[in-house]
């Protein structure tokens, strides 16, 4: 097992997030000593990492497995109801665990579970994809989604830890861990522009599992979330600067039935900020460009189709981080300098939008 590294998450329920290479081995470390059933939460694809990780726990705990669909077909509340069910049945206590192994909707659902089952149970989240570590399984939100829109359903709720472990990375098509790369990218326009510098200086090793520079970029990406969420945890604050692009984002996530990744839809919402930004007169032309320019890179597309602005709009308008009826977007002064752009006229949003329409 390589070199960990392990980064706090202060506040009112602390963790860590531990990063490095072999971690899963020694999961039970981190589920503690009190703890006698195990749920491990995953998704279809994960079967043979699950049924291993269960062999390796089966001599300190009875472990049981709950397979759930892919991606965010995983958040509905049918799933949740499913996983209650498994722990109805095996009488699961107060001090059991709930284990969420996939990517970010696995880890938002596990989350949820854990929050809602006998009001909360541990959680240890072990998240396998690029968006699922630098973000879904850090800061403790939980949700599932319904009908109206993403994440409306859900639950602020501490997991005990959190193991990145890299390794689960090495089987992942490129695809995916490009499309992770957009919360990458997010971090660095909002906080870290060490990571946008690595990108653009070599983006093949900055995106290779393997190499020193994404280790270095994930692990920035971490710091940056575990620094705002242990000052805000509830998103009363600061924590809004991590929906940059998302608001945009969940709108074409949801109008695309989520058949588009998170990342691609996550990538046209940060280039519409970024115009928003631009036409509100706080950032500049270069800026925006190196948006476009950083996320082309990735293979991530930069437009959505002009006529589907309507659509998009309603779904914006019942966004969670609304207030009032007032739609809120969080944008740049330049990178590393973010703002809260409250209530823009509808016209200054379509114009924005057709910077990124075609």
């Amino acid at each position: 097992m390589t070199e960990t590294t392990v980064i706090p998450v202060t506040g009112t329920d602390p963790y860590d997030v531990i990063i490095g290479r072999g971690l899963l081995a020694s999961l039970a470390d981190q589920l503690g000593p009190r703890v006698a059933k195990v749920l491990i939460v995953h998704p279809p694809t994960l079967g043979a990492k699950a049924n291993a990780l269960r062999e390796s726990l089966m001599d300190r705990y009875e472990v049981l497995l709950a397979e759930v669909p892919d991606a965010e077909d995983a958040k509905r509340v049918e799933v949740a109801a499913f996983c209650w069910q498994i722990m109805g049945q095996t009488d699961f206590t107060r001090t059991d665990a709930v284990v969420g192994l996939g990517g970010g909707a696995t880890t938002d659902l596990a989350g949820f579970v854990a929050a809602t089952w006998l009001r909360g149970v541990r959680l240890v989240q072990c998240p396998t994809s690029v968006a699922g570590m630098v973000d879904a399984a850090v800061g403790g939100k939980t949700g599932i989604n319904t009908a109206e829109g993403k994440n409306l359903v859900g639950s602020f709720y501490a997991p005990a830890a959190v193991v990145v472990d890299l390794d689960t990375l090495d089987t992942l098509p490129r695809n995916e861990i490009l499309a992770g790369f957009a919360e990458v990218v997010k971090c660095g326009f909002i906080g870290e522009p060490e990571i946008l510098d690595i990108i653009e200086a070599d983006v093949d090793r900055a995106t290779d599992p393997t190499s020193d520079e994404f280790r270095r970029v994930v692990e920035l990406s971490i710091g940056l979330k575990a620094r705002v969420v242990s000052e805000d945890f509830k998103e009363s604050g600061l924590r809004e600067i991590l929906n940059y692009g998302h608001t945009l984002g969940h709108a074409i996530e949801h109008a695309e039935r989520y058949r588009w990744r998170h990342g691609a839809a996550i990538s046209v919402g940060m280039v519409f900020a970024a115009e928003l930004g631009r036409i509100a007169g706080s950032l500049s032309d270069e800026v925006v460009d190196r948006h476009r320019r950083i996320l082309e890179s990735l293979t991530l597309p930069v437009d959505y189709p002009l006529g589907r602005w309507k659509t998009l709009l309603a779904t914006m308008q019942r966004d969670k981080k609304a207030r009032a009826g007032m739609m809120r977007f969080i944008v740049l002064d330049d990178v590393g300098k973010t703002s809260v752009l409250a209530g823009p006229e509808e016209a200054l949003l379509f114009a924005a939008y057709q910077e990124v329409g075609v």
